[in-house]
């Protein structure tokens, strides 16, 4: 395996956990899991986004810092494979989608202080479904307050990452195309991600339909 530090990424309901722990099995590796239940302001927000996104994102970038920096300290990251189902800059664009310019001027500013003392993943593997698709993973998987979620709003997430993966063109980025699969039950299609996975990349956006 090529890769020390692998992250999975995706819009909400494209399946980045189930990925993410299905490979932590495979690999035996070092799982870092996003705690999403413990914030209290999250169903809070999909209330009331204007008055709760702040709390919601400040609580998401002290809550992802403070795992990644202890987790991975106490991992060995450079002695141990580690698979996380965030990466940190996960606060950056969300935070840019659901603040005000004024909020989000002063949470970049908290962000970048956090920023250089967390690592760059070796490789990011972005889940990439459609907003038909998600939205129906989401009603699925019955969450109360997700159900609300719509298309622009996914779209506008969607959107963030993208432009994100543009401004990174030293970071090895591989977008799945998963509209046409089902790694979580299917074991063949687990695995063509796997060989995925375990192909050397140039820097930059690699997208692979399946």
């Amino acid at each position: 395996m090529k890769y020390k530090f692998i992250t999975v990424e995706g819009n909400i309901g494209a399946g980045k956990t189930s990925l993410a722990k299905k490979l932590g099995v495979h690999y035996n590796a070092k799982l870092i899991l996003e705690t999403f239940a413990e914030n209290p302001f999250l169903p809070k927000f999909f209330e009331d986004a204007k008055r709760y996104a702040f709390s919601a994102e400040l609580f998401f970038l002290a809550d992802r810092y403070q795992q990644l920096h202890e987790q991975l300290k106490a991992f060995g990251l450079f002695s141990n494979q580690t698979i996380s189902d965030y990466v940190f800059v996960k606060s950056l664009l969300y935070s840019k989608v659901n603040l005000s310019e004024d909020e989000f001027k002063l949470f970049q500013r908290i962000f970048h202080i956090m920023y250089p003392s967390l690592p760059e993943p070796d490789l990011l593997v972005y889940i990439h479904s459609s907003v038909e698709r998600i939205i129906r993973n989401i009603r699925k998987r019955g969450r109360n307050f997700e159900q609300s979620v719509g298309k622009q709003y996914l779209l506008k997430i969607q959107n963030a990452y993208f432009e994100y993966f543009k401004q990174k063109p030293n970071l090895k980025i591989l977008i799945i195309n998963a509209d046409t699969i089902d790694f979580v039950k299917n074991e063949n299609h687990f695995h063509k991600i796997v060989d995925l996975i375990e192909k050397d990349y140039k820097a930059g956006i690699n997208y692979i339909n399946i």
